[in-house]
């Protein structure tokens, strides 16, 4: 490395016993038994898992080791650096659903994956990062095959060098000449998500192999997070875009939980289970996160009443520009749903079991609903990618409001189901970000009814997108059938059919008690004190262990 980072220098994980971390699930074994409906839970697990074997089989006749099998064209494609994406990052799926042979031929082929031979002269420290890394730390938490963890140290490596900047803060942009050379250099406009959202797959990757470098360079990212948080335009979040280039300035003035920065804030909580609750800068920092998300991009919608239960009781979480500096700012809510913001669901439901939040629970179901409405709403019954609502007119206390026909035909910009203003985006992607909600609303409340909605969901899209080898992304949902784009990205596998197959499962099956699950839906085991010892929860409680 150009810039070494010295090994006195190096932060360890949490090497303590481990906290006893409160209850996430659900407790079922409270609930009554039902045979019909489990009858009715297997025969959907079953659908679910067919629709792996059909994905599976077609990627591995047409695209076996490329990145994505191109479903209308029966084609194939390298879109992430030519090393098999779908390969790796389905491996987990395979061993979940079962199927034995599949993960065994998969691991096989994974073994012969030479990172050093790709089909691209860079790559996105992003991506390769959750889909990647994080399928092969998942696979291997989930199986023990070795081979697995050679190769996610032999990525780590590379992925690694990403940091060797004068600076220490990543390129995300990992291009290959430059790595080599010394000579890469942070970007001045990084997206959020794509610095905050190496933490879980770096520290997991040290916790296995016991080499602290992965787990150091993530803590000093979590410094310039938790020196920053307070300093934005809008305190308690972080701007969509961060200047890297200087050492992490984010003065930027657009904030949301969607696109761009998602999943920065998804693994805040998430990296206070998985070390074991010992590290309390990521509680605190997502307690600040999520209550200024409550209560600067959380809105109400005015939606019509849906028969026969009246007006649906959701929330959606849009955009905020903030204008002026300190003192003198003024807030705009720009009431814009996007899919990949449908995860905040199960991340206020999360947020709000691990640290006592009880109302965060209930926000997460209402937002949870949202994304399930935006999806029956639609003539497809699925939600498109980019859409703009039309919100109530006092959003202060997220109170509902009226229907009202006027206002919305003379807000609406095209031809749209009620409720709905514009389409910016008119694509369903596979994306899983709705039903992942679902299935953590499920798990951690026990309602049977999130597991209905996300049977509607998969009916819908199992319609819409089947194709003869595979399914496909759609080109607008706002019609009853839409054409099919030549595209099945990796995380149809690997996230959403998981997910719609975990809310069927047994509930105790890779439990949330357990596990920890990446952006990408990769779980990771989490650590725990050893039976019989009771470590206080400071997190929850404010005691010390």
């Amino acid at each position: 490395m150009r810039y070494p980072i010295s090994p006195r220098s190096l932060v360890q994980p949490p090497r303590e016993t481990p906290r006893r971390l409160p209850r996430i699930q659900h407790d079922f074994s409270q609930d009554p038994k039902d045979d019909a409906r489990e009858q009715t839970l297997a025969e959907r697990r079953e659908a679910i898992r067919d629709a792996v074997k059909k994905s599976w089989m077609s990627y591995r006749q047409y695209a076996w080791a490329y990145d994505e099998l191109r479903p209308l064209s029966r084609r194939r494609a390298d879109t992430y650096g030519g090393w098999g994406v779908t390969l790796v990052d389905s491996l987990d799926t395979l061993w979940i659903m079962g199927l034995e042979q599949e993960f065994r031929e998969a691991v096989q082929a994974v073994a012969f994956i030479d990172w050093n031979d790709s089909t691209a002269s860079s790559c996105s420290l992003f991506e390769t990062n959750i889909r990647y890394l994080g399928g092969l730390l998942s696979a291997y938490d989930l199986s023990g095959e070795a081979v697995l963890l050679i190769k996610a140290l032999g990525l780590g490596n590379m992925l690694y060098a990403a940091f060797d900047t004068p600076n220490h803060l990543p390129a995300n942009i990992l291009n290959f000449r430059q790595a080599k050379a010394g000579t890469l250099v942070p970007d001045t406009k990084e997206a959020f998500a794509a610095v905050a959202t190496l933490s879980l797959e770096f520290t997991r990757l040290s916790q296995l192999t016991g080499d602290p470098k992965f787990y150091g360079v993530i803590d000093n990212l979590k410094h310039h997070l938790n020196r920053t948080q307070d300093a934005t335009r809008l305190p308690g979040l972080w701007p969509m875009f961060v200047n890297l280039r200087r050492g992490f300035i984010a003065d930027g003035s657009t904030f949301t939980l969607g696109g761009v920065a998602d999943s920065g804030y998804e693994y805040l909580p998430k990296m206070y289970a998985l070390l074991g609750g010992l590290d309390d800068a990521y509680a605190a920092m997502h307690k600040k996160a999520m209550e200024a998300g409550r209560k600067h991009l959380l809105f109400r919608a005015m939606l019509p009443d849906s028969n026969p239960g009246g007006r649906p009781d959701v929330l959606f979480t849009g955009t905020a520009l903030v204008e002026g500096k300190q003192q003198h700012t003024t807030v705009e809510l720009i009431p814009r749903l996007q899919h990949l913001g449908c995860f905040t669901g199960a991340h206020f439901a999360l947020g709000g079991k691990l640290f006592g939040i009880g109302d965060h629970v209930e926000i997460g179901e209402r937002l949870a609903r949202g994304c399930a409405w935006a999806y029956g709403a639609m003539p497809s019954g699925m939600m498109p990618e980019v859409s703009t609502l039309v919100p109530c007119p006092h959003t202060a206390d997220l109170a509902q409001c009226d229907w009202d026909e006027h206002v919305w035909k003379a807000q609406r910009e095209q031809k749209l189901p009620r409720g709905f203003r514009q389409v910016r985006d008119a694509r369903y992607l596979l994306r899983p970000e709705a039903v992942e909600s679902l299935f953590v609303l499920y798990r951690v409340t026990g309602k049977r009814e999130m597991q209905d909605l996300a049977w509607d969901m998969f009916l819908a899209i199992r319609n819409a997108t089947e194709t003869e080898t595979g399914f496909a992304s759609v080109e607008d949902v706002t019609v009853a059938s839409p054409a099919k784009l030549d595209s099945m990205e990796s995380f149809w596998i690997a996230e959403t059919l998981k997910y719609l197959y975990l809310i069927f499962a047994e509930p105790n099956f890779i439990s949330l008690d357990d596990f920890v699950f990446s952006t990408e839906a990769h779980p990771f085991r989490i650590p725990k004190p050893p039976d019989g010892v009771l470590v206080t929860n400071s997190a929850t409680t404010g005691v010390p262990p």
